[in-house]
């Protein structure tokens, strides 16, 4: 959650409740909404590590408010984010070490295995098939259908352990 405030401070200035609501507004239920005590600590160390620094703004009937803006180091570890690769395709994957492993200890049926995760795979694609129907941003539907892509490569990546190993 660092970086995505950090981008989301590089647009303007805002407070942590202007952060949640930003980040769902522009996610929408595609992306699960952010727990504002988790943004607010996430701030405090970003601001302990240089990356922002919060202002107390007056307000006339409410209490004060920190506004974040983004500093120059923060500006520089944003632009390092955006700039490096994202992690490609995981080598070490849970299932698969259950999927070979879990049958030599005899307590794991290769095919229970497969099928057990099939179903875990498509009940994860119909609550994505609904966020869908829901999502009203491009940017939304788009978070959604990489997911969804990734879940069919998924479940092809099933069968085709079924067919080798079972």
């Amino acid at each position: 959650m660092r970086l995505h405030l950090l981008a989301l401070l590089a647009k303007e200035p805002a407070h942590g409740y202007e952060l949640k609501q930003a980040l769902e507004q522009t996610f929408g239920a595609a992306y699960p909404s952010p727990n504002i005590g988790q943004i607010y600590v996430t701030l405090a160390r970003l601001e302990k590590d240089g990356l922002v620094r919060a202002v107390d703004v007056e307000q006339s009937n409410r209490p004060n408010k920190k506004v974040y803006y983004l500093t120059a180091t923060g500006r520089e570890a944003l632009t390092t984010w955006v700039e490096e690769p994202t992690e490609g395709p995981r080598v070490r994957d849970e299932f698969y070490m259950k999927l070979v492993l879990a049958p030599l200890t005899g307590i794991a049926d290769r095919m229970a295995l497969i099928s057990r995760q099939r179903r875990h795979y498509l009940g994860l694609m119909r609550e994505l098939n609904e966020v869908m129907e829901r999502s009203e941003s491009a940017v939304a539907r788009l978070l959604v259908e990489g997911a969804m892509l990734h879940l069919q490569a998924d479940l092809d990546w099933l069968e085709r352990c079924q067919e080798e190993l079972c």
